[in-house]
């Protein structure tokens, strides 16, 4: 039995899907594991801030820490697969990542922590693989896990276990790259968090604009009108009860849209996946 802690992030959100998940990771790596349900109007930008955030809350421990698993079921819900996107891993300072092939998750990654490449692999080779060298599946069992539409309950785990247990699951290189400038620029809401702070999905130093003491024109989903936000070094620098842009806790300097003592969400009337800065 291979003991690792265990992360999820999913968009199986409901009871059942958790209980499920969970039954099956504890039985695979002998830990109970933390499942994370993704919600909301924009869950990919959630899991994509939300990855680069748990990779990045592994640094800076000022000594060796336990190899984590870290599974993301996200996928693109654009009809381009057959049977959903095909899954893929790779490791980052000696945790392992299981995820959905999704570009716009798997993007900051390349451009904030330096993963240039990932693991692709194809669902029928590696259970065909892993029937003939080191599981136990009949044909009848493998052809079950194939063509199953819930790959992350049943094939996810899998993959992540074998991985983890140095088993020699094909997969094919497949490039990573950061996002395009055109999404850079025009910053969405990733994560809101329980205070109505607005988690935008870029460093703080690439909004256009940005510089202490200096504003940044956001639209307002309340009224519709433009409304210019002073951008502040830290939360404690803005004035209370006022809007502000501030360098944030989530990934790497990221920029939050902030009232303190108060909530922006609130005050401009945003949501997750929003683009709130104004073009004029």
């Amino acid at each position: 039995m291979t003991h690792r802690p265990v992360v999820a992030l999913t968009d199986c959100a409901d009871a059942n899907a958790q209980a499920r998940q969970a039954a099956r990771i504890a039985a695979l790596f002998g830990s109970t594991p933390d499942i994370l349900p993704l919600s909301g109007p924009d869950p990919e930008g959630v899991a994509a801030l939300t990855l680069l955030d748990l990779l990045r809350s592994v640094d800076l421990t000022g000594g060796p820490t336990h190899p984590l698993v870290v599974l993301v079921n996200i996928a693109p819900r654009d009809g381009h697969w057959p049977n959903g996107a095909p899954f893929c891993w790779f490791e980052y300072r000696g945790h392992l990542v299981v995820s959905s092939w999704n570009q716009r998750v798997l993007a900051p990654l390349a451009a904030h922590l330096g993963v240039t490449e990932v693991r692709l692999t194809d669902v029928r080779e590696v259970v065909e693989a892993a029937a003939g060298q080191w599981a136990e599946f009949t044909a009848e069992q493998v052809e079950e896990i194939v063509r199953t539409q819930f790959r992350s309950l049943w094939y996810v785990p899998l993959l992540a276990h074998w991985l983890v247990a140095g088993h020699p699951v094909p997969g094919h290189p497949q490039a990573l790259a950061a996002p395009p400038r055109a999404e850079q620029e025009s910053p969405r809401i990733a994560v809101i968090d329980n205070f109505g702070n607005c988690k935008l999905d870029v460093p703080a130093a690439e909004l256009p604009g940005y510089a202490e003491g200096g504003t940044i024109a956001v639209r307002s989903r309340r009224d519709d009108r433009t409304v210019p936000v002073r951008c502040y070094d830290r939360l404690p620098d803005v004035p209370y009860g006022e809007p502000g842009f501030t360098t944030g806790s989530s990934g790497v300097g990221f920029a939050e849209l902030v009232v303190r003592g108060g909530s922006a969400a609130e005050l401009f009337a945003l949501r997750q996946g929003d683009r709130v800065l104004s073009r004029g």
